[in-house]
């Protein structure tokens, strides 16, 4: 097994997968914190903090950041999650200590200039400005906000324009400080790598972060209910939302498994009867999203004003049909495309160093590719069917829909009678 994993006396997991092969190395740090984490006057820190990250060090100014990476054909990235920060470069072999330095560098020694800090808070007000004119993102953060209400799960990522312009130096820090310790980080290699190396200078180069792991969230619960937001659009966007079921559930590659059947490509049940066979829709999809400690299935779909309760009213049909008629063939496409996904990834270094950390945060280890096959291969039509019937014994939904016309609240109730029909 080419994969190899180290645990610092600091706490910092250190994984690396080697691919020999490859004349290139991915690399990345993950922290185990994301917008869940922050306090209510902190919301949208998590976002900003990782856009300062390459806004300049005490060692480098953010040019000089851009240019050392790319001065050896190099790329750096970043994204913030709800749970998760990532941090992540990708560089010729030779290269790989030159990011880790970089990397270790931005995270370890900001700069926080307050000349760059304003300019990027505006930055990120336009991206919210941007979310808010783009209704097919919109309509899931609303989605969120309703599954998840008066809880730091249910707010959206980027923060609001007021939070983000309170943040300063001091704000930075204390966050930086309570979330990027080392029992909470997982530096992740892939490619063209040394483990030996790669651990010798990650112990060199992150030896400031330390002290005991961060506080966890508070447990998250699905509140549900509906949230329609009237604007004038061609398209109603719709979005329905069932609690779903944590990372480390038994049920998990069964639930996703149903989310497949029902709304995973051109030959699941809904993009099947809702687009091909009555023109409903142009795009139909299901989703399931798991958290550390719950999850949310869900469901989206645009469409015409005036088809949007019958589209509703499929979509009711098809979720509580689909629990209780689902075949084995529909398992097997289904499972098929699952392994594909999974076995594809091991081609690409960065899907490699992605999903090694993710397994390291969630369940403490790396896990084979042959368990997550047979994980898979477990799946039944029973177990399929039990987790779609899960789904809607919840007893309850969020639904999020934008658009104007008067089927929006008919289709909203419609939506509500999906778990009393169950019950």
């Amino acid at each position: 097994m080419s994969v190899a994993l180290t645990t610092l006396k600091s706490g910092i997991a250190v994984v690396t997968d080697s691919m020999p092969h490859l004349e290139t190395a991915s690399l990345g740090v993950w922290i185990n914190a994301g917008s869940r984490g922050e306090r209510r006057d902190e919301h949208g820190i998590s976002h900003l903090l990782e856009h300062m990250a390459f806004k300049g060090t005490r060692r480098r100014t953010a040019r000089q950041i851009a240019e050392e990476i790319e001065a050896v054909g190099g790329d750096l990235n970043a994204a913030t999650g709800t749970e998760n920060t990532a941090y992540f470069a990708r560089v010729l072999k030779n290269d790989v200590a030159l990011a880790l330095d970089v990397l270790s560098d931005i995270l370890s020694e900001p700069a926080f200039d307050p000349d760059e800090l304003l300019r990027e808070q505006n930055v990120i007000v336009q991206e919210i400005g941007a979310v808010a004119d783009a209704p097919d993102d919109l309509v899931f953060e609303h989605l969120q906000a309703a599954a998840f209400p008066d809880q730091s799960l249910g707010r959206s990522i980027l923060g609001t324009a007021k939070t983000v312009r309170s943040f300063d130096d001091a704000k930075l820090r204390d966050y930086l400080g309570r979330h990027y310790r080392g029992p909470d980080m997982v530096v992740a290699a892939a490619g063209a790598v040394d483990h030996a190396a790669v651990v010798a200078e990650v112990e060199k180069r992150f030896a400031g972060f330390n002290g005991p792991a961060g506080r966890r969230p508070e447990p998250a619960h699905f509140g549900g209910g509906t949230r329609v937001e009237k604007r004038k659009l061609e398209q109603v966007h719709v979005a329905l939302a069932l609690p779903g079921v944590a990372q480390n559930d038994p049920s998990l590659y069964s639930l996703q498994t149903f989310t497949s059947v029902l709304g995973g490509g051109m030959s699941s049940r809904l993009f099947q009867e809702a687009r091909e066979k009555r023109g409903l829709c142009y795009s139909i999809s299901s989703f399931h999203f798991p958290y550390s400690d719950i999850g949310m299935f869900g469901l989206y779909a645009g469409t015409d004003a005036a088809d949007t309760p019958e589209l509703m009213r499929l979509i009711v049909e098809e979720i509580a049909n689909t629990a209780e008629t689902l075949s084995e063939a529909e398992i097997g496409r289904a499972k098929a495309q699952m392994k594909a996904g999974l076995l594809m990834a091991l081609e690409s270094s960065g899907d490699r160093i992605g999903q090694l950390a993710r397994q390291l945060i969630v369940f403490g280890r790396p896990m084979p590719t042959d368990e997550l096959v047979a994980k898979v291969e477990a799946v039944s039509v029973e177990s399929a069917r039990a987790a779609g019937r899960a789904l809607l014994a919840g007893g309850k939904q969020a639904v999020a829909m934008l658009g104007l016309g008067s089927g929006l609240e008919s289709a909203a109730a419609i939506a509500e009678t999906l778990t009393r029909r169950a019950a």
